[in-house]
């Protein structure tokens, strides 16, 4: 599933993990209103791809419902056999955003620095967040949600591209993302160009990196 992009991702995780959740294979509408997707239009073509890479069976008169093919369950009984693994989904800026860059691949993980929702793996890149312990190579475990309260450190999508860990502030005029670096200013944006994507839980780090740096 490495060229999945992460919207595909959560589609089949959900199917995947939610297999008792519809009485029969799930409608576009049914998947739609599940998923919390607001368009369906963007949905099917997000299930074209699925199809493309031999991951949904095809829709047509015959199967009208949304399947998994067997190899997108055989990949997920892979996961099942390593609970505690969690993808590690590629780089996040802790300076500049940059864009996160998908490099899916598993990590097992702790489940004292986990939570019991979803979670995934990010590799910090840049020295925003130095103050609060978190530096360049270090790993974060994130809980993927799309709220937060003011204080936590999220990560944030901006203007739909371009992501970074940092503390927000949000107020109905704005939204702030503040580094923990007393070299660097905040960031302020409208709170319609930022997106919450998670929230951090656990940090690891290699002290071998570390040292390389």
């Amino acid at each position: 599933m490495d060229n999945l992009t992460r919207k595909q991702r959560e589609i089949v995780d959900f199917l995947l993990q939610n297999p008792q959740a519809f009485a029969h294979p799930p409608s576009l509408d049914e998947l739609c209103a599940a998923l919390g997707l607001k368009s369906r239009g963007s949905l099917h073509r997000l299930i074209q791809g699925l199809i493309e890479a031999n991951l949904i069976e095809p829709l047509d008169r015959k199967h009208r419902g949304v399947r998994l093919t067997e190899k997108a369950r055989s990949i997920g009984q892979e996961s099942i056999e390593a609970p505690n693994s969690l993808r590690y989904v590629g780089m996040i800026a802790a300076g500049k955003p940059i864009e996160a860059i998908e490099d899916v691949r598993y990590m097992t993980i702790p489940n004292e620095i986990k939570t019991e929702n979803d979670c995934y793996v990010l590799k910090v890149k840049g020295d925003s967040m130095i103050e609060e312990g978190i530096y360049d190579g270090d790993w974060v475990v994130i809980e993927q949600r799309c709220q937060a309260r003011n204080g936590e450190i999220v990560v944030a999508l901006v203007d739909k591209s371009e992501a970074t860990l940092k503390f927000i502030e949000q107020y109905p005029h704005e939204t702030l993302l503040i580094p923990a670096n007393s070299k660097m200013q905040a960031m302020r944006y409208h709170p319609s160009q930022v997106e919450i994507q998670g929230v951090l839980v656990g940090q690891m780090r290699s002290y071998r990196s570390f040292g390389s740096h």
